[in-house]
């Protein structure tokens, strides 16, 4: 797909992954809207990408709705949904409560899933689209005090291999990216971006990881992309 004059949805675009993610796209021409519950940042983010703000949270039914109807007026359709917006709960089982994992499932799960049922339908009326679906190594494996977010996480996997089956007859490319461990301000209570290592992952690498993928021609795609550091001990 040449992203140039592309319109393009990223959740979760205050921060980190999202935020690159937007800046690398508009530098290639595509025209770009992120989501995020904090407006403060979320302007931030917008001013220093070139990206179009839409204050939401993708866990609302009302703010998906309204997600949409924004994007729709002011650029005139979709060509790619970014599902990047993700939140984590790490705690061992036996402290584990009911509302941790809902709160983090409705988020990584059914945010997603609503998100991309609403560009669903716009891909398969007019025959063509992209999902991008945002997971984490986290995805293929387990680890202690991971149930929540490991969990949605495997969802979020198994739900893109089921979007993928039914929407490809509409030329719509479903594609599932896993980053390893990335500095950003995910996990950190106050959300302050944590500083760069030199052994980890960037955020710049995963947003170049989504570009590439999405670069490639419309007559093919990766389904799925994990990104590991070379040496992360």
């Amino acid at each position: 797909m040449d992203l140039n004059g592309k319109k393009i949805l990223v959740t979760g675009g205050s921060l980190g992954i999202g935020r690159e993610t937007a800046r690398i796209l508009a530098e290639c021409g595509a025209t770009v809207g992120i989501t995020g519950r904090d407006a403060a940042r979320l302007g931030i983010a917008a001013e220093s990408t070139g990206a179009h703000a839409i204050v939401a949270d993708v866990s609302d039914p009302a703010d998906i709705d309204r997600t949409y109807s924004e994007f729709l007026e002011r650029f005139g359709g979709l060509d790619c949904l970014i599902n990047n917006a993700g939140i984590g709960v790490h705690k061992p089982l036996v402290k584990l409560e009911a509302e941790d994992m809902e709160a983090v499932w409705r988020v990584n799960v059914l945010g997603a899933a609503m998100m991309a049922q609403r560009a669903a339908r716009i891909f398969a009326e007019q025959s063509h689209g992209n999902i991008v679906n945002i997971a984490s190594t986290s995805g293929l494996r387990g680890y202690e005090t991971g149930t929540a977010y490991v969990a949605s996480k495997f969802a979020l996997r198994g739900m893109t291999e089921c979007w993928r089956a039914e929407l490809r007859r509409h030329n719509v490319r479903v594609i599932l990216i896993n980053p390893s461990e990335v500095p950003t301000a995910f996990g950190s209570a106050d959300r302050t971006e944590r500083p760069d290592e030199p052994n980890k992952l960037t955020s710049v690498e995963i947003a170049y990881a989504i570009k590439a993928a999405l670069e490639m021609d419309d007559r093919c795609f990766i389904p799925e992309l994990s990104v590991f550091a070379t040496n992360p001990f």
